[in-house]
């Protein structure tokens, strides 16, 4: 195995690093095949228009997103979730202060 966090980690001592204007992110744990990081967003932060190679699945723990995946377009609120396949561009716009909880696979190496 290449990559591999530790088995226990505890939020509050994981420091927040800046994703990009707005965001910041904490990764949760992680190996070669799996990786979840928690990204809190600012009112109006912006995850913007990109893709990649992993597939990922979101968890809107708080707050509230317009998420754009494809050409379609939805908002989400606190409890809803989303799924982008490999390689399909996506965006997410906060519209109200808050936080998702996103799954990779394989692991994001560029976030380590």
């Amino acid at each position: 195995m290449k990559y591999q966090s530790n088995e226990y980690i505890k939020s509050e001592e994981v420091e927040w690093e800046i994703a990009a204007p707005g965001l910041t992110r904490k990764i949760l744990g992680y190996e070669d095949n799996i990786m979840m990081v928690r990204v809190k967003f600012e009112k109006g932060g912006i995850g913007a228009r990109h893709k990649h190679i992993h597939c990922q699945t979101t968890y809107v723990s708080e707050g509230e997103f317009e998420i754009s995946i494809g050409n379609k377009k939805q908002v989400l609120t606190k409890g809803d979730g989303f799924y982008v396949p490999s390689n399909i561009e996506h965006e997410a716009i906060c519209l109200e202060e808050g936080e998702l909880i996103d799954v990779f696979s394989p692991v994001r190496e560029d976030f380590l």
